[in-house]
């Protein structure tokens, strides 16, 4: 029977020409689906019991898509690092291996976060909104160093952030559920905090923790109300971190200043969706990861763990 995989990762697909040669070299079969940021369940179902192993992005692999792809699938690779979209103890179950690539974006997405920190602080895309409008507007602007920056989540990527954070000598606070290394508090200058007092404190938060029972709606109504109105959230997490009709009213009403997002409850995001039209939020298409040999590396090691996972070696000829 011919080894079929399914190729459904939305930054490989485009340039899915240039891995056919590996695929063929090898005797395996290609499934490429048209994918607009990922699969729901009812599109991969459609290709349940047909393939071997699957290189995804954060398709729905939830337990009842893996048990129609039982038992022939033997291995999902997934392109990057969060795995929360697959349901891994179902997966261990049916003894399918779940694999990933660990910090593949740690410094583009902390580099994202500075870049939004910076934009809203010193102000920079409404100074360029007003002045093509032809208005000659000194809207104002703070320094970072009279900002405290709050981090939930200081894993790989929280880490880089604070990093970054203190050449610009701000006040830094984290906020984990797990124990943070002491030698990189010291080193860094970072204060771990409730996440009531992250809240109350910051005037920049961070969101930067995993997806989890933990951290769903982490961010809702009664978290908005801990925030100051000169407040700024970040997510470059999962959308699903934010309780996002909770952050719709807090931006209407004034609860916090505003908001830079690249990641939604619902991606793409959808048409007339609320934030599209709120000049105090800055949006990017779940596009923080973005860099070239970030890219290139997660491409390989993707590509081998697949191979792995199908019980076949793998030749770097990319």
């Amino acid at each position: 029977m011919t080894i079929k995989v399914l190729l459904s990762a939305p930054y490989m697909v485009p340039i899915v020409d240039r891995f056919r040669p590996i695929f063929a070299s090898n005797g395996v079969e290609l499934i490429v689906p048209e994918v607009i940021e990922r699969l729901s369940e009812e599109r991969l179902m459609a290709y349940a019991g047909e393939v071997d192993g699957v290189l995804c992005g954060d398709d729905h692999f939830s337990g009842s898509v893996l048990e129609a792809y039982s038992p022939r699938l033997k291995v999902i690779s997934k392109w990057g690092t969060g795995i929360d979209a697959i349901d891994s103890d179902a997966a261990a179950r049916l003894g399918v291996k779940v694999c990933n690539t660990l910090g593949a974006f740690t410094d583009p997405v902390a580099d994202s976060v500075m870049s939004y920190v910076l934009a809203f602080a010193r102000s920079v895309p409404w100074m360029d909104r007003a002045m093509k409008a032809g208005r000659w507007e000194k809207i104002p602007g703070r320094a970072l160093s009279e900002c405290t920056l709050g981090v939930v989540g200081v894993g790989n990527i929280g880490k880089a952030i604070l990093r970054r954070a203190r050449s610009f000598n701000m006040r830094l606070l984290g906020n984990d559920i797990v124990e943070i290394n002491q030698a990189f508090l010291w080193d860094v200058g970072v204060e771990m905090v409730t996440l009531d007092q992250l809240l109350s404190f910051s005037d920049f938060v961070s969101l930067n923790c995993d997806l989890n029972p933990t951290s769903y709606h982490l961010i809702d109504l009664a978290a908005f109300t801990k925030m100051q109105p000169h407040t700024v959230l970040i997510n470059t997490s999962r959308g699903q971190v934010i309780d996002e009709e909770a952050l719709i009213e807090a931006l209407q009403q004034g609860n916090i200043a505003g908001a830079g997002l690249d990641v939604f409850e619902d991606e793409p995001l959808p048409a007339g969706h609320p934030f599209m039209s709120m000049e105090n939020v800055l949006l990017s298409p779940h596009n923080a990861n973005s860099s070239p040999e970030a890219w290139e590396r997660v491409h390989v090691n993707s590509l081998r763990n697949l191979f792995e996972g199908l019980g076949m070696e793998f030749a770097d000829g990319t």
